[in-house]
């Protein structure tokens, strides 16, 4: 199947180190309210990328749940792919793509689990048939059928109907602490904006990037 001729143009306005910041989270707090106030599907969504337990690079879409000056923080199991992962090497990767905003954001830093009470204070907020997939699925691992895990989710629907299920022990937040972030802005002829924070110490130096 060739593919080759598929192709965009791209004529977004561009972005320089006169008008990006000097705080890249703020910078990405400013990106990422334009995305939600676009039309983007999932504005919130990442690729997350890690080095597989197995030794192969592995990337997979998760949700960013809370930013702020220390990191971003998105939830999993901990026994899940990802999470063993992490506990093996802990530098990961995020990549956000905005295809309306014709933007693109490039994260690398460490994972690390967030607290406890961070865990249970955001399992706590979602809707409760999300609590209760989130107990029942043993992510990652072989099961026999759909079946068995629409059994097992009925169960323990049935059980927490008029009580509030626990939030699991092997699921939680991490937080990705960055020591690099990247904004892309696509331009006109492949031209393409890169501007580019590292963090030395605590000072993060601003640079622009060949497209």
């Amino acid at each position: 199947m060739n593919i080759n001729s598929v192709r965009n143009e791209y004529d977004f306005p561009g972005i320089s180190l006169r008008t990006t910041d000097k705080d890249p989270f703020k910078q990405f707090k400013k990106w990422l309210e334009d995305a939600l106030d676009s039309k983007e599907k999932e504005p919130t969504a990442m690729s997350l990328s890690t080095y597989g337990y197995d030794g192969f690079p592995d990337s997979r879409i998760v949700l960013l749940k809370y930013f702020d000056e220390h990191g971003f923080i998105f939830f999993t199991n901990y026994h899940s792919d990802k999470g063993r992962s992490i506990e093996k090497i802990p530098a990961v990767g995020l990549h956000f793509f905005w295809p309306i905003l014709e933007r693109q954001i490039r994260i690398t830093g460490y994972a690390a689990k967030t607290s406890r009470e961070v865990s249970k204070h955001y399992f706590h907020t979602r809707p409760l048939k999300s609590q209760i997939a989130a107990i029942v699925s043993d992510q990652s691992r072989v099961i026999p059928s759909r079946k068995y895990l629409e059994t097992k989710f009925r169960e323990w629907d049935l059980k927490y109907k008029l009580k509030e299920p626990p939030a699991p022990s092997d699921w939680g937040g991490y937080i990705v602490s960055p020591v690099r972030m990247e904004f892309w802005q696509g331009r006109l002829n492949r031209l393409h904006d890169r501007i580019v924070y590292k963090k030395n110490g605590n000072i993060w130096k601003r640079e622009r990037l060949a497209p």
